[in-house]
Parts: structure tokens; sequence; C-alpha cells
């Protein structure tokens, strides 16, 4: 697969076995970029990169996420380096569009910052507004949401993110003083998918959707926020989802409108999310993938920022001189090298655990077909080899 899309309709590869670890250890770099602005309580993002047959891709789980969670992250980053292009592989998926629409990201800065955070973002028309930080008031978010209505016009949508903040009783309270500014949707106002139903009936006269984030990509089971009808759109992002196809698989069983974001990640994770979005069937929201303008640096001399409220569809280019004026210290280097390890041991244990299940399917539906007299095996162990995406 080329670096840039072409015209017409284009293909992800698809993806390949588990890699050898020995060989992610020797293309693997790890980066620590300093943040324009605080973010998520830190102010420096680290990744580790690394570069497969395909280009390079990212692994960059927070420091706070166990090994079971963060192996997941690294299923996607080698679904999107490794992945073998096929001539003729009826696995392709389409890209459907080559720039993305996305929002600009508003921390949770204070009011008088607003406009000095927006200007980073050329031409994004909607803005996500970071709400319910701890330390914070509700008056506090009030006055940043009516900054950025006053900065963008009546024109402009606004969506908030509230990262499970608010008891219900709190996100029902919040969302009364917040809707005089005519909200786009709010995300993930409550922690668990049962505070959300609850929180979704009490405001079912309202014109607010509900949308779930930490409820899909932290949950064993992606859908049941939906099933439970706790929300009325998903937000994906192809990293803690295990990469764009499961992703892609976790909006077709959902049923309902996606956004795809990002998790701070530099431009190379940007570009794999970039991908999911033009890989969706329908693109009816704004992106949350600008947040290369959250980053003081990155990896790239051409890094995914909005240029005209959108990103293009391309893999990034990283420039060695970037990553080494950024390398992670010495023990941090170290501390990621040992967190890949781990993570390719989970990913080798899940893939052994799926090829032990699915042998037992194949050998009872061969003694099925053998009890009606049809011998034909309809798969073999083969058809199921050891992905790094896996089965997670």
């Amino acid at each position: 697969m080329s670096d840039a899309v072409q015209s017409g309709p284009a293909a992800l590869p698809a993806p390949s076995a588990l890699p050898p670890l020995d060989e992610l250890l020797s293309v693997a770099r790890v980066v620590a970029l300093p943040l324009a602005t605080r973010f998520r309580g830190i102010d420096v993002r680290e990744a580790l990169l690394l570069r497969g047959p395909v280009g390079w891709t990212e692994f960059s789980p927070f420091a706070e996420y166990d090994d079971a969670e963060a192996a997941t992250w690294l299923a996607a980053a080698l679904d999107f380096g490794w992945s073998d292009v096929g001539a003729g592989d009826p696995d392709l998926l389409v890209l459907r569009r080559d720039r993305i629409p996305v929002n600009a990201t508003m921390p949770a800065v204070d009011a008088d910052r607003v406009a000095e955070v927006l200007a980073r973002y050329d031409g994004c028309r909607t803005v996500k507004v970071k709400v319910a930080e701890r330390g914070q008031t509700l008056a506090d978010d009030v006055a940043r949401v009516r900054a950025v209505r006053a900065a963008i016009g009546p024109e402009g949508r606004i969506r908030l993110d509230a990262n499970g903040g608010w008891n219900i009783d709190e996100a029902e309270h919040a969302a009364h003083e917040l809707a005089p500014f005519d909200l786009e949707y709010l995300e993930q106002p409550c922690a668990t998918v049962p505070e959300l139903a609850e929180l979704r009936s009490r405001l079912h006269d309202w014109d607010l959707p509900i949308a779930a984030d930490e409820s899909v990509r932290k949950a064993e089971d992606p859908i049941a926020v939906v099933r439970e009808g706790a929300a009325d759109l998903v937000v994906v992002k192809a990293q803690p989802l295990g990469g764009v196809r499961a992703a892609l698989r976790i909006v077709a069983e959902a049923g309902v409108p996606a956004v795809v974001s990002s998790a701070l990640d530099t431009s190379v994770g940007l570009a794999m999310g970039a991908h999911l979005a033009a890989a969706l069937p329908e693109l009816d929201f704004d992106c949350g993938l600008g947040t290369a303008s959250l980053l003081a640096a990155d990896v790239t001399r051409d890094p995914l920022r909005a240029e005209g409220g959108s990103i293009p569809v391309r893999r990034v280019d990283v420039d060695a001189g970037l990553v080494d004026a950024h390398a992670a210290a010495p023990e941090r280097d170290a501390w990621w090298r040992a967190r890949l390890a781990r993570c390719h041991a989970e990913l080798e244990r899940r893939a052994v655990a799926a090829s032990s299940a699915d042998t037992g399917e194949i050998a009872a539906d061969t003694a099925e077909a053998d009890h009606r007299g049809h011998p034909q095996r309809a798969a073999s162990a083969e058809q199921y080899p050891r992905q790094g995406e896996g089965r997670a």
C-alpha cells in the first residue's frame, strides 16, 4: 500500500500473523513529546513507534493501563504496520474518503485561554470541550463553554466530554445549565452503563444525544451500552479497540452512528484513526482526530494537523531527527520495551487460546458432518492463523 491514498477507491490490507518479539524490539523507538497544553493530567505524551513492513505504526496506551488492556493497543499497532498487501485479497477494506473532517479539542482550560487554543485548529467548526475536570466546578465548565460559543458563533457545533466524571444527578443538572449553548451531544457524562441509561431516560424529552466512549473501549462487551439503551451514538478509537477492522466490526454491530476519535496520539497514531474514519460506510460527525494541535512537538515534519477543518488520509513519514530529539529517557525507553514484551506475550496467549477454541469447533463440526454422512470439512485449523489482532 502506498503512503498516500490514491484517487478513486483505495483499500486497507488484510492483517498478517503476529510478528516475533525480536523483530518488534529491533524497530521500536520510544519518544516523549511535550504538550502545548496540559491534558488528562499530563504534560508529556510518551509513545512507542514501530516501523513495520507497511509503514510506521504506534503503540501508546497510557501508563496506568494494565497489560491486558494495553495488549489490545499492540494488536492495533501490528494490524496497521504489519498487514500484508495481497493482490485480489477479498479482505481488503475500501477507503471511501481521502480527507476527514475533524473537531477542535478544548482541554479544561480557563475561559480566557479558549481563543488561544482554538487558534491552533485551522478551519474547525466543531469543538469538543472537556468538562467535569477533577478540582474544577460546573461554573468553570459553563464559563469555558460560553467562551467557546462566543468564539465560534451560532453556526459552530459544541460537544461536551465529561469522561465519566459526573453521577446521574450531577450530569442532569449540568445538562440543564449547559443546554442553552446548543450542544451537539454529551459524551460519557457518567461512568457506568446503568447510569448512562438512567440519564438518557431523564433527558428523553431533550434534544441532547448521549455518546459512549469509555463504555465502548474499556468494556468486555463494547455493544452492551447500545443494547441497554444507554447511548445514541458510539465513540470509536482504533488503538484501544484493537485496530481498524476491530473498530469497524463494533460500529457495524452497534447499529448507531459513530464518531471516530483518538487518544492523544502522535501523527502516526492519528493516521491509523484517519484510515478508520475513511473506511466507515457513513461519517456523520466531525472526528476527534485533530489532536496533533495539542502537541508542542511531533515525530514528523508534516504532522496531521487540521487544515481547512480536515486532515488527509495517509501514512506518516517519521523523521529520524525529531525522534532523536524527543527520545525518551533511558529508563522510560526500557519501561516501554518491557511493556511491549509483556503485551506481545499476552497476544501470543490469546492466539493460542483462539486456535484451541477453533480446533474444538472444527472437530465438533467434522463429527457432526461425519454423522450426517458428509465427511467434507468446512474449515481447518490452517484457516485460523494466529493474528496480531487475535480475538481481543
